[in-house]
């Protein structure tokens, strides 16, 4: 190929760098060229068997001795220049692995120990259990070890033994040729199912598996100013890892029930007070609701429907953090008076005509504005 680029070159490099740099820019390339991540893009095709041809070249000391002493002339006739690329070997699963985990790091030690999976559970609480904190015992159903077999799997609770057929990898390789030359996959052991250890007489109680399903009780302590759909972690909880893995942790997902006359926004609460039109006029001292239970409050007079009022500190706790709370508010509503008596008609009567726009200021101000329009 007459119009073939330096193989530094394609891959960015320069001609002394080493190993760890040579792989380093073959990734970065592969990963923004690979066809699946280009469908249908035929140049980023052509680079990609660029980079290919020119990482198997340059990482293999022999073929890169040659190269920097000949150049693309001295590889002919070794598989270097044809449309297939053939004479080298790509590691699919160490490519993708490094798209998705990370440069630099290595290769996924396979057949490893792997954590266990969480578990959730969903818990009820009453609004007045969030507000001040509850223990709860409660029961799990999850795998666990086995109790006969210790976990092991095995009749006797012999540990298991290494598959002949992955060595204990738990995954087994095959070598396909493809259009960009040969590549290495692996998939997972089919004789040990990816454990890499296999049991010869397994237990009977878990049929070799290792584990079985259980019950287990637990003592939960809610604290105090848990919020609605919070989750509360317990390490270790989980069901158990494999190959040595830990446990997974256990997450309480909170749900509390609405209250009949209190509402929460956070670490404060609200509430709506039914008053007089007279407790509204003349002022009074209310019993307002609060998580605390009632709370004398002295509205002024001249209370109007929809005022707001504040009392400090008698709001939710704030989680984990002692001696802090939040407000509660409370807005008052005016109830007009049913089911009057003639008398006590009569005598509103008489109040009214007492009354004048000084008493209103709402509806005098109202008036003279239309006033103003009309004029």
């Amino acid at each position: 190929m007459p119009d073939k680029r330096d193989y530094y070159e394609v891959l960015g490099v320069s001609r002394t760098a080493n190993d760890d740099e040579l792989k380093k820019a073959y990734r970065k390339l592969a990963k923004q060229y690979h066809p699946d991540l280009n469908p249908g893009n035929k140049e980023a095709e052509a680079k990609f068997k660029e980079a290919n041809e020119a990482y198997a070249v340059l990482s293999d000391a022999e073929k890169r001795k040659v190269y920097d002493q000949f150049g693309h002339a001295g590889l002919d006739g070794q598989g270097f220049g044809g449309a297939g690329g053939a004479g080298f070997d790509i590691d699919l699963e160490d490519l993708f692995g490094s798209f998705f985990g990370g440069f630099g790091g290595g290769t996924r030690k396979r057949g490893g120990p792997q954590r266990g999976a969480n578990l959730k559970y969903r818990m009820n609480l009453d609004f007045m259990e969030a507000a001040f904190g509850v223990e709860r015992q409660i029961t799990i159903n999850k795998e666990d070890h086995c109790d006969t077999c210790h976990g092991t799997g095995s009749r006797d609770g012999s540990a298991p033994e290494k598959c002949p057929t992955c060595q204990g990898t738990g995954q087994v390789s095959q070598r396909q040729q493809t259009m960009f030359g040969a590549v290495m996959t692996s998939r997972p052991c089919s004789a040990c199912g990816g454990k890499g250890t296999i049991v010869k007489d397994p237990c009977p109680a878990c049929n070799g598996r290792g584990r079985r399903q259980k019950s287990k009780s637990l003592h939960v302590k809610i604290p105090a100013g848990v919020n609605d759909g919070e989750m509360l972690t317990m390490r270790s909880e989980g069901e158990p890892g494999s190959q040595g893995g830990p446990y997974g942790d256990l997450y309480i997902e909170i749900h509390i029930r609405p209250h009949p006359v209190l509402q929460r926004e956070g670490n404060n609460t609200y509430c709506e007070v039914p008053i007089t039109f007279t407790q509204a006029a003349l002022g009074a001292d209310l019993d307002v609701p609060t998580i605390d239970g009632p709370y004398n409050y002295h509205i002024k007079e001249g209370t109007q429907p929809g005022d707001s009022f504040t009392i400090r500190g008698k709001g939710i706790p704030y989680l984990n953090r002692n001696n802090m709370r939040g407000d509660h508010m409370f807005r008052v509503t005016i109830e007009v008076p049913n089911h009057l008596t003639d008398a006590q008609k009569e005598l509103l009567r008489q109040f009214e005509q007492t009354c004048t726009d000084k008493n209103y200021q709402k509806r005098g101000s109202f008036f003279s504005k239309i006033r103003e329009m009309f004029k």
